[in-house]
């Protein structure tokens, strides 16, 4: 049996639309309350992205919650990363992230962490799951949960955040760009690079509830790079919505995804005789870092798509690196999962430590022509992927590659979306290939649309 209501990472959707409503919250933190803090007897803590809506589900989740007998702990807005920290050192039973991470505003999700900072296995999800077809019953009246708010939540986690470079490591010299989407570390990260010494230019940092992820972050590095440039700058950063995930870009106006990062990472580290092992990537990670990697004598694994999947084989290998190309990068001997500000310093330690500039630092990397194309569904269904006219697609693209290429379609664990990766030696024939497949999908959706007694327009836009 798996979850139903659990994806890739965590519970994720529109705001208004089942499960993502107050009331589903309010039962949620109930359920969570009974499986995840001791049946009740427990603490969680809970922190969120700066969204309109996770006020609203915030109340929501802390009612459920004391309402099942947990203390709670709310830490207001707080990265991802942070809230897996906090959860281990303040001894929680749980965390729970309010975020839907690099999604607009109008969506929101729910993210758990373990008492010991990991994402929930699928049997706690389950669980949780299996709770929630319970009818909601309230502890007595002496038994109801207590809560509090952190006050210095954010102060602990760039105090941790900094502890992780070798004592009397500094960035002086460096100006950077740290760019926080308007999102859960727009307060932190700008702190934590200015107290190691780099002089910061801020952007991204203006919260409003509407603007997450809108225009900044990792997932529009358009605006860090122009700020790279305009300030003659050594680096940019650009974390997502909720911190996990991390973009940069080098003083020539270069952006850098995970595998470029990951890269860096793995070379240095490498090179200090700290590694541990190799490197695990995913499904959609660029066959270059592998091939580059190798030519290092750097060991490679991939993982299904997912941080967690990642994380997964991490244990299963006893490995510490690992990440995907969307920023993802997971240092498991500094945090429990993924951390963009953590990544950042593991990169720019090595830009200090060796005294070259970023651009540098991955010289030696070849990326094989990549493209991702999205093509917007009504429903996750892998059914879909059984259309001979997809299949033929698929088979075609893959006789023209060859041995030199790949080709790979999913769907998205965090959108209706089907994902079209096609990778190759040449980029014109990669793009070709892959619109070639993204037709095939779109058509195949609207004739499934067409049985429906509702319009829903199919669609398509790149990564």
């Amino acid at each position: 049996m798996k979850p139903r209501l659990f994806g890739t990472d965590g519970i994720r959707g529109r705001v208004g639309r089942h499960p993502i409503t107050p009331d589903f919250m309010l039962r949620l933190g109930w359920a969570a309350g009974r499986v995840l803090a001791n049946d009740g007897e427990g603490l969680v803590l809970i922190g969120k992205d700066t969204r309109i809506s996770g006020y609203m589900f915030e109340s929501a989740l802390e009612a459920g919650l004391s309402a099942a007998g947990a203390d709670v702990r709310l830490l207001g807005p707080t990265p991802t990363p942070a809230v897996a920290y906090l959860t281990q050192t303040h001894r929680a039973d749980a965390g729970i992230v309010i975020s839907a991470s690099h999604n607009p505003y109008f969506d929101n999700g729910i993210k758990f962490f373990t008492r010991e900072g990991g994402k929930l296995s699928d049997e706690s999800e389950i669980a949780i799951e299996r709770e929630l077809e319970r009818p909601l019953q309230a502890v007595a009246s002496d038994r109801i949960g207590k809560v509090q708010r952190m006050n210095d939540a954010a102060g602990r986690y760039i105090e941790f955040c900094k502890s992780t470079l070798p004592r009397r490591t500094l960035l002086d010299g460096l100006r950077l760009v740290v760019d926080c989407a308007h999102g859960a570390a727009y307060q932190i990260a700008p702190s934590v690079f200015a107290e190691l010494g780099a002089q910061v230019v801020p952007i991204g940092v203006s919260p409003n509830g509407l603007n997450i992820n809108d225009g900044f972050g990792a997932v529009n590095p358009g605006r860090v790079r122009q700020a790279v440039l305009d300030h003659r700058a050594d680096a940019g950063i650009a974390l997502d919505g909720d911190g996990d995930r991390l973009i940069m870009v080098d003083a020539q106006g270069e952006i850098l995804d995970g595998d470029d990062l990951l890269y860096v990472i793995a070379e240095d580290r490498k090179r200090r005789g700290v590694l541990g092992g190799g490197v695990v990537g995913t499904l959609m990670t660029n066959l270059g870092l592998e091939e580059s990697l190798r030519a290092r004598n750097i060991a490679f694994d991939r993982a299904n798509v997912g941080d967690r999947k990642v994380l997964a084989r991490l244990r299963e290998r006893g490995w510490l690196l690992g990440g995907e190309a969307s920023g993802h990068i997971i240092c498991l001997d500094r945090n429990t999962t993924g951390d963009g500000i953590i990544a950042a310093l593991q990169v720019l330690f090595a830009v200090v430590d060796r005294g070259m500039a970023l651009s540098d630092l991955r010289k030696d990397f070849r990326k094989y022509p990549q493209c991702i194309e999205n093509v917007a569904i009504y429903s996750k269904n892998s059914a879909i992927f059984e259309s001979p006219e997809i299949r033929r697609a698929v088979r075609d693209a893959e006789a023209d590659l060859g041995s030199g290429g790949r080709v790979l379609l999913r769907l998205s664990g965090t959108e209706a979306l089907v994902r079209v990766m096609v990778e190759g030696a040449a980029e014109q024939q990669v793009n070709d290939l892959a619109g070639r497949i993204a037709l095939a999908v779109e058509q195949a959706v609207e004739a499934a649309i067409d049985g429906r007694s509702e319009p829903v327009a199919a669609g398509r836009h790149g990564a």
